[in-house]
């Protein structure tokens, strides 16, 4: 039995690129075009009509723009969407995260990168373009916590420990603070900010992976599980975290230190 191509919505207001992204797309056998849309109104319209399995959306569009229009979609669980960026629009990037965006793409990237990317989306993963993933996380790691999470005292070590007021650090703990109890406290192991007191062992190495960009097939490999299994973990953690998506999930892997 074939598998179900792929079901893509693009979503940018300048003609030509929409021509571009469909002649491409069009021509692979596993992706489908079902739709377009020249600005947010229309992607979040259509997103509703057409069920998409990915949007493709650029973020600089009229009216309503494409980060408004991904917190729609993505709130309205209509579809993933995989951003389209430029190198130079990291507030745009920083904005689409936080609204729940699936991956970013910059538009000069190679044919093959950018089905692989539809592809992967639409199976899951989260996608970052290379140029853009430490830059675009380490100003996450920055800037202040969606929707009031907290953000861990840059003064707290890992394990819970406090870092002294100045000079260099201590081998030893001494009178500091020992890392809190719980089912993942361990002297030697990862902060024990809040949002991680429900994750398992396992489930913090699978978050870790996350934070270093790893795809579920990355993290079978390297935690000597099967993809299956990687999925599954990765389900639990975004539900255990709340985070919609894997992205934000990195996001807070670097918030608390384990990547």
């Amino acid at each position: 039995m074939t598998p179900r191509p792929v079901r893509v919505l693009l979503a940018d207001d300048h003609a030509a690129i929409r021509a571009g992204l469909r002649l491409l797309l069009d021509a692979s056998d596993d992706v489908e075009v079902v739709g377009e849309a020249s600005d947010g109104t229309a992607a979040i319209t259509n997103a509703r009509a057409l069920r998409p399995d990915v949007v493709l959306m650029d973020l600089r569009m009229p009216g309503v723009d494409g980060i408004e229009a991904t917190r729609v979609i993505t709130g309205e669980r209509l579809a993933d969407v995989l951003v389209l960026t430029t190198f130079d629009l990291d507030e745009y990037v920083d904005g689409a995260l936080r609204a729940g965006a699936a991956g970013f793409l910059l538009k000069s990237a190679e044919p093959a990168a950018l089905l692989d990317a539809v592809r992967r989306v639409a199976d899951g993963d989260g996608v970052l373009a290379p140029e853009v993933t430490r830059r675009l996380l380490a100003a996450f790691a920055r800037g202040p916590a969606p929707d009031g999470a907290p953000r861990p005292d840059p003064a707290i070590r890992p394990g819970g420990t406090t870092a002294p007021a100045s000079g260099p650090q201590s081998g030893t703990a001494g009178d500091l603070p020992a890392p809190a109890a719980g089912a993942n406290a361990d002297a030697s192991g990862p902060a024990q900010d809040p949002r991680l007191a429900d994750l398992t062992p396992r489930e913090v190495d699978v978050l870790a992976a996350l934070g270093r960009g790893l795809s579920n097939q990355g993290i079978a490999t390297d935690l000597y599980i099967t993809e299956a299994t990687a999925k599954t973990h990765v389900s639990r953690v975004l539900g255990k975290l709340g985070v919609p998506t894997r992205m934000q999930a990195a996001i807070v892997a670097r918030d608390t230190g384990l990547a």
